[in-house]
């Protein structure tokens, strides 16, 4: 590769950096460089001097090729550049043969961030060239935001680029009609990602031919049906988020062995998550929140003891009574959020044993009995949510958890609560804070009871309709920061596995 581009340990580390410096709310594919020896190229960093003292040159169809891909975007400037892989723009990438000509093997487009420098499309006119597949030796594609004013669908051409193409990232691009099943073409594809695009119809179910994927991001679309049994050997993340999904969760998603993340939330799935999930020993991160899942969690998902983050939030779940022994065996759980999904009886016990605990939300159920005194020992936990249900009794806390905790605790609409003058609880709340509880064995009602629809939020009183909004701003963070540190998992498990 040459000097303009950066060592192939180096180009990972900036992408990863990349997607963490990128705003909260946006979140983006690690795109995995691969050293393999395809197409005789010769991997590693090729020096400008080397070049011209061996006389490099890049492949003449290739070069015309990429004048037309540029020209296609709105670049037209690229055509000035003598050699396209000499021209040190970023956002292509090329690679020598043997006999020391350069192919290109990655182009890039679309302003990811202030700080990057890939070449910007014309939204208006932008296209995608068929030129591309005068390219024999790409391995990556890459459009943000290219076509959102000309919208356009996916091209079937790009099926013609087996077997080189590993990667293939077309975001948020205004893409119309359904996948290609083209696609399936693309037998060597490690990455697929086609988010917030406006694609519909149905997942193809011949996408299954692609064995090797390690990331399919098909979240953010308006694709209909049911989820295809699709068993990915290799597969580690899988998105399907904000679509209009229905049927059940397939259980033969369980014979995709390295799952670290998987993220259904936002569809129409109903049924129940599969018992054959507690199969999948990787997995990370499942986010199944706001579907219509009516059924309780099945025995098995106690055996996933790397799960860390647990979303389910706004599923029916028809009335479930949580077991005692719930949550034994998940042990690197950190994030717990059952927040209005109809849970009834007692909290389980199991979970104050889960001493990872950072998160947890179980506001807008049906809970009874107290709080489990081995709350006390979570020492990690630092936002608890607990407020709108039916708890009695004594609150466990003492003074440096609930400060620690501070506006992060949230126990009003509890009715039967109360602290004990002696815990040094109310001596942990900030002085502005009310926390909607009062005295045990009180003789009057705490004045905190009569305003038990209002709690205090940077300072103010604020009614519960703003407090519910400025709670659910709240959530998308720690949700999204949850998914930015599965993707840096994800990146570094992709890395060593290589």
């Amino acid at each position: 590769m040459a000097t303009c581009f950066s060592p192939q340990a180096q180009t990972l580390i900036v992408a990863f950096m990349m997607s963490l410096l990128l705003p909260l709310t946006t979140s983006f594919t690690v795109i995995v460089s691969d050293s393999g020896n395809q197409s005789a190229l010769v991997d590693g960093p090729q020096s400008g001097f080397m070049m011209n003292k061996n006389g490099a040159r890049t492949e003449a169809r290739e070069q015309e090729a990429v004048y037309d891909i540029m020209r296609a975007t709105g670049n037209d400037w690229a055509t000035d550049i003598p050699d396209v892989c000499r021209g040190r723009w970023h956002g292509i990438e090329c690679m020598p043969d043997k006999d020391n000509v350069y192919h290109v093997v990655s182009l890039s487009f679309g302003a990811l961030s202030d700080d990057t420098a890939f070449p910007t499309c014309d939204p208006t006119k932008s296209y995608i060239s068929k030129s591309i597949t005068k390219l024999p030796h790409i391995r990556t594609l890459f459009f943000y935001r290219c076509f959102s004013y000309n919208p356009q669908p996916i091209p079937s051409f790009l099926g013609q680029l087996a077997p080189s193409l590993q990667n293939l990232v077309l975001r948020e691009n205004g893409h119309v009609g359904p996948i290609p099943t083209e696609i399936s073409n693309l037998t060597s594809l490690k990455v697929l990602d086609l988010h917030k695009n406006n694609h519909n119809g149905s997942i193809p179910v011949s996408l299954g031919r692609l064995a090797g994927l390690r990331s399919l991001d098909l979240s953010g679309n308006k694709l209909t049906g049911s989820i295809p049994g699709f068993s990915f050997p290799v597969l580690n993340v899988l998105d399907l988020s904000q679509n209009l999904l229905m049927g059940s969760i397939p259980p033969t998603l369980a014979f995709c062995p390295s799952l670290i993340k998987i993220d259904f939330s936002r569809n129409r799935l109903s049924g129940s998550i599969p018992e054959s999930f507690g199969g999948l020993k990787e997995l990370i991160l499942m986010d199944l929140s706001y579907n219509r899942l009516s059924k309780p969690l099945p025995i098995s998902i106690r055996s996933l003891n790397s799960l860390e983050a647990l979303i389910l939030k706004g599923n029916p779940m028809g009335a479930t009574t949580l077991a005692r022994e719930e949550f034994d065996g998940m042990k690197s759980l950190m994030t717990l959020i059952l927040s209005n999904t109809n849970l009834h009886g007692p909290i389980p016990e199991s979970l104050g044993r889960l001493t990872s605990l950072r998160v947890i939300h179980l506001d807008g159920n049906h809970l009874n009995g107290s709080i489990p005194t081995n709350f006390k020992d979570l020492k990690n936990l630092g936002e608890l949510r607990l407020n709108d249900n039916q708890l009695t009794g004594p609150v466990p806390f003492g003074r440096e958890m609930v400060w620690k905790m501070r506006r992060k605790l949230k126990l009003h609409n509890n009715t039967g609560l109360c602290y004990d003058a002696n815990s040094g609880f109310e001596d942990g709340l900030d002085s502005t804070f009310d926390s909607g509880i009062g005295l045990c064995n009180s003789p009057e009602p705490s004045s905190a009871r009569t305003v038990q629809h209002l709690s205090a939020i940077d300072g103010a009183i604020m009614p519960s309709t703003t407090k519910e909004s400025s709670a659910a701003v709240h959530e998308a963070s720690v949700i999204v920061r949850l998914l930015q540190q599965t993707i840096a998992i994800v990146f570094f498990l992709i890395f060593i596995s290589r």
